[in-house]
């Protein structure tokens, strides 16, 4: 786990819910139990904010962080899909965006992985599918300046059959189960009480798990393969969040109270 992407973390799983913002001293109290000192909080920090996710606040405990608008639109949509929470809305029919030109090398791995993350699969070099629009979409072809055609259509075919070309879903599906048999014997044995120890661990339990957003799109179950591997997945997941829980609210909100300096005679 790199400190920018444990402050994603914390910021969307935590921070978003407790008004979004938190001082720099509050960010080192959070990421010490995953093992980051300050110097490497604060650089991640400074690169969180060059990078346009994060920009200054001033709060009444001191300077602190906020997460800027598309910063915001980030966090939801990939909590939307990591805790399931959207509705499936797939009605029979792809979303199809077909590039105007092809990017340059670098631009276009950058685009690739950006699409990867928003549920885009691939057909060709300059055409992606996806289940449902992401409202990300605009914000990540402007980014690159690519210029694109998008549109909803019906395959004519086996939709099943598309899915499995545009995502490899039986590699998908063998990760999902080896997620499973690596963190159940890690995860299972955490005592949720000792609530820096549940914190931690459902840091680390969520880091691996949002992974999978570059490579799951959300298909729906009638284009995945039978006994698929990523519902058993997802159900150990959401039960081990649910029992560190109460211990990793805590530690939480242990680390945004402010902290007091107090002076002796």
């Amino acid at each position: 786990m790199r400190a920018r992407s444990a402050l994603f973390d914390v910021y969307g799983g935590h921070l978003r819910d407790r008004g979004g913002a938190a001082t720099i001293a509050a960010l080192v109290r959070l990421l010490e139990p995953l093992g980051f000192a300050a110097p490497a909080v604060r650089t991640a920090v400074s690169r969180t904010v060059r990078q346009g996710w994060l920009h200054p606040v001033r709060l009444p405990d001191g300077p602190g962080y906020a997460m800027t608008p598309r910063g915001e639109r980030r966090l939801d949509e990939a909590a939307a899909r990591i805790y399931r929470t959207r509705p499936s809305t797939w009605d029979g029919r792809w979303h199809v965006v077909v590039l105007e030109e092809m990017p340059g090398r670098d631009s276009r791995d950058h685009l690739a992985s950006e699409l990867q993350l928003l549920g885009y699969g691939a057909l060709g070099p300059v055409t992606w599918i996806a289940p449902r629009p992401s409202p990300e979409l605009t914000d990540v072809l402007a980014a690159e300046e690519i210029s694109a055609r998008t549109f909803h259509g019906s395959h004519d075919g086996e939709d099943a059959e598309l899915a499995a070309k545009a995502w490899d879903l039986a590699e998908l599906g063998r990760d999902y189960a080896a997620f499973v048999a690596h963190w159940q014997p890690i995860v299972s044995v955490v005592d949720e009480s000792d609530d820096a120890a549940a914190f931690a661990a459902s840091q680390q339990l969520l880091h691996a798990w949002r992974k999978f957003l570059f490579r799951d799109p959300g298909l729906p179950a009638e284009l995945l393969p039978e006994d698929w591997p990523g519902q058993a997945a997802a159900s150990f997941f959401d039960e081990q969040t649910l029992r560190l829980a109460p211990g990793t609210s805590r530690f939480v909100d242990e680390c945004l109270r402010p902290v007091r300096n107090v002076s002796t005679a």
